[in-house]
């Protein structure tokens, strides 16, 4: 979201930062996971057609894995938004996460709180 609506916050470019991470990405053929309850998500904000532009350049190049989330995943992450008190989208995403061995890129402070499920970082820090 940060690449496609060119985002800033005053003093960083984060949509210029989301590009380098997506180019970075690609060079380094790493998998970028996206599950179906993400594209729900995404779906309240863009079209199905918006949303299919926003993988574009990552499924062109074969490294977009879409995932479905599995139904004790789904279970966890409900436990986990009570005990920790994050959004379940950010829960659900460690969880999913974790089971892939997969790191989530992100800036949602909420992250923090769930590092021992999975690792996450901001694109800045990987390129």
């Amino acid at each position: 979201m940060d690449h496609r609506e060119n985002r800033n916050d005053r003093m960083r470019p984060l949509g210029e930062w989301a590009l380098r991470f997506f180019n970075y990405s690609i060079k380094k053929e790493c998998l970028i996971y996206v599950t179906d309850f993400t594209e729900k998500e995404l779906s309240k904000n863009y079209s199905y057609e918006e949303i299919e532009v926003i993988f574009e350049l990552i499924d062109s190049v074969n490294l977009l894995r879409r995932i479905k989330v599995r139904e004790d995943q789904f279970g966890e992450a409900a436990k986990l938004r009570t005990e920790r008190r994050v959004p379940f989208g950010d829960a659900l995403n460690a969880v999913v996460a974790r089971d892939l061995s997969a790191v989530v890129i992100t800036r949602d402070h909420h992250f923090e709180d769930l590092q021992d499920i999975a690792i996450s970082k901001k694109p800045e820090d990987l390129v």
